[in-house]
């Protein structure tokens, strides 16, 4: 038999749910058993602009290589990044 599942507090803020959640852990609250995948379709990932500076010899090929596949060069090294960081 499972324990009893404790209501989940009411928070004030995000930072005060932040707080709580850092202490405590959600098993005692949640009965992750039964949870279900959500899908959320329209769901964006926050991006941050960075600056980043590559080589006229590096970029050129990049460049090329963008144009091949008819995407620009920016979306190409992005998709680049995500491949490598899921091999590792």
């Amino acid at each position: 038999m499972s324990k009893p599942l404790r209501p989940i507090p009411k928070f004030a803020s995000e930072a005060e749910e932040r707080a709580v959640w850092e202490k405590h852990d959600s098993a005692d609250y949640v009965d992750w058993a039964k949870a279900k995948r959500a899908v959320m379709p329209n769901l964006k990932p926050t991006t941050k602009t960075i600056s980043l500076r590559l080589p006229q010899h590096m970029l050129g090929p990049i460049k090329a290589a963008a144009s091949t596949r008819d995407v620009p060069h920016q979306l190409l090294i992005k998709v680049w990044l995500q491949e490598k960081l899921h091999s590792h």
